[in-house]
């Protein structure tokens, strides 16, 4: 909209009286029309600088404010014990409908390794974001050219090839190499995992070989792999992903079919209009040119859901973790 000078003191006597009493005259692009302008918002992201929730929440500020949604959202990290820490400190923020927290599967399965006094129960559900894969890599110089060298080489000792994934027992970069092993007729108990409090942790320890392999999610490590930093022996879903040369476990011959998924929760205690704001937020970012490019980029699917489904999604979730951690005799 442009800016009309005002020239007269009854001009500007006018504009006041408008200020004071007239509706907005603001639309397009300022996040008034659809009651999402939270200001003061802060996405709080329980793992290390450089993970798939660090990116997830940095990617949807930046995408909400370049969308016009609100502004100036604030991302800090608060990691530790595998996102239970910054769990914990959401909770504590009883009624705080400015703060909203970046999360996944990773911390459904620390609370349950962890044992933590603080569940996603607690929280309020606002929505789940997005599904992905989790892809298997090596560093470039590493001698396994194929999964089936990785496998084959892993059979022999599974002790002596250590995995790193960046999260704790039970999220989703343990499960992953917990059901190749399964599959490969290697017994869970004897992999060596080497948990890291994210993905960015763990792609210095791939990169210096401190581990023979990492497993993490495809949005985390799409820069290195094309940079060829990073060489991708496979994926854990059920497709190939676009714009990268590995095959998924299934075709070559392992029986894993798993994908990981990110979403946000906000403290309990918000008010009904609280909560509601937070949603379309995020439903309107949901919605945006901005996040569809994001998505496309960062190789996730789509898998909104909002509210009490989610709330629902997680309960479910939560349920099989359990049920797939007794399977796996861990």
């Amino acid at each position: 909209m442009a800016l009309v000078r005002l020239r007269t003191p009854l001009a500007l006597l006018g504009a006041a009286v408008l200020v004071l009493v007239g509706p907005p005259l603001l639309t397009t692009g300022s996040g008034s029309e659809t009651g999402t302008q939270i200001p003061g918002l802060r996405f709080m992201v329980p793992n290390t600088p450089g993970g798939g929730y660090d990116i997830t929440a940095r990617t949807a500020a930046k995408n909400a404010e370049d969308a016009g949604l609100t502004h100036n959202i604030e991302v800090f990290n608060l990691p530790g014990a595998g996102g239970t820490v910054g769990l914990s400190r959401l909770v504590s923020e009883h009624g705080n409908g400015k703060l909203a927290m970046s999360m996944g599967l990773g911390v459904v399965g620390a609370v349950r390794s962890n044992d933590a006094p603080k569940t996603l129960g607690d929280t309020t559900p606002i929505a789940r974001l997005t599904e992905e894969q989790d892809v298997v890599v090596v560093a470039k110089d590493s001698p396994y050219k194929t999964i089936d060298d990785l496998i084959g080489a892993w059979k022999e000792n599974p002790g002596k090839l250590p995995v790193g994934g960046g999260s704790s027992p039970g999220g989703p970069d343990h499960l992953a190499p917990m059901l190749m092993a399964r599959a490969a007729g290697i017994p869970p108990k004897r992999v060596n995992y080497i948990p890291f409090d994210g993905g960015g942790e763990l792609l210095a320890s791939i990169l210096g070989n401190k581990v023979a392999f990492g497993v993490s999610g495809v949005g985390e490590y799409l820069d290195q792999i094309k940079a060829g930093e990073l060489r991708l022996l496979a994926v854990t879903g059920p497709e190939r992903v676009e714009g990268l040369d590995a095959p998924t476990l299934k075709e070559a011959g392992y029986d894993v079919n798993f994908t990981n998924w990110r979403g946000i929760v906000a403290p309990p205690g918000l008010t009904d209009g609280e909560r509601r704001k937070l949603v379309r937020l995020i439903e309107e970012l949901h919605g945006s040119d901005e996040w569809r490019k994001s998505l496309e980029q960062n190789g996730w699917d789509d898998a909104f859901l909002t509210g009490e489904e989610f709330g629902a999604f997680l309960d479910a979730e939560d349920k099989r973790v359990v049920s797939v951690l007794k399977e796996l005799g861990l």
